[in-house]
């Protein structure tokens, strides 16, 4: 109340910082109970368009702060997946896109669903500066921070998307990601339509 209510150069300082402090403790919280995630997911019908908005509602401060353009479309798709496990998951990705995008041009993110005859497919996808060939194979490494982490963000843990692998595991999802240096990343999550889970 006090940042909200003094609005200046320090205090929206401390406003980031606070931020950034909620982000470590939750992704802690996750760490520490990710090897017992099936006590605590719960399966069921979840839209990805309330999913995306979460992130977006979650992330919006930084989002108008830097300018950050967001594209969502075709999210109107029901998947059988823990909405609050996925909604972490997709907040790791996109907050990896605002970190590592380039300053010097509109940084973007496209987020849109497709949904086949066997699985249904997030597509998170930015412009920003992406990671460095051969380094592609080792991001969901736990501890792995490649050249953007120890050069850019030097505060970077290698936990983030090591978890999302982790729970996506859990899950029964699929992670895949593809980029090119300079050019931007594209995630990808992958759903089952598993009859199995769309019985619970």
């Amino acid at each position: 109340m006090i940042v909200e209510n003094n609005k200046n150069e320090a205090t929206m300082s401390i406003d980031e910082e606070l931020d950034k402090i909620e982000n470590y403790v939750e992704q802690a919280l996750y760490y520490a109970r990710s090897n017992t995630a099936n006590q605590d997911y719960y399966i069921r019908k979840s839209k990805l368009e309330n999913i995306v908005n979460e992130c977006i509602k979650k992330n919006r401060k930084v989002l108008i702060e830097e300018k950050i353009s967001i594209n969502t479309h075709d999210l109107d798709i029901y998947v059988n997946t823990d909405s609050k496990w996925t909604t972490f998951i997709l907040n790791q990705i996109i907050q990896n896109s605002i970190r590592y995008r380039k300053k010097e041009e509109q940084a973007e993110i496209e987020i849109y669903g497709f949904k086949g005859r066997e699985n249904v497919v997030l597509y998170i996808k930015d412009n920003g500066m992406g990671i460095k060939k051969g380094e592609t194979s080792r991001v969901f490494e736990k501890g792995f921070t490649g050249t953007n982490g120890r050069i850019l963000n030097k505060k970077s843990t290698g936990i983030g998307l090591y978890l999302c692998k982790k729970l996506c595991n859990k899950l029964g999802m699929n992670i895949e990601l593809e980029s090119v240096q300079n050019e931007g990343t594209e995630v990808r999550l992958i759903f089952p339509n598993n009859s199995y889970l769309s019985t619970i």
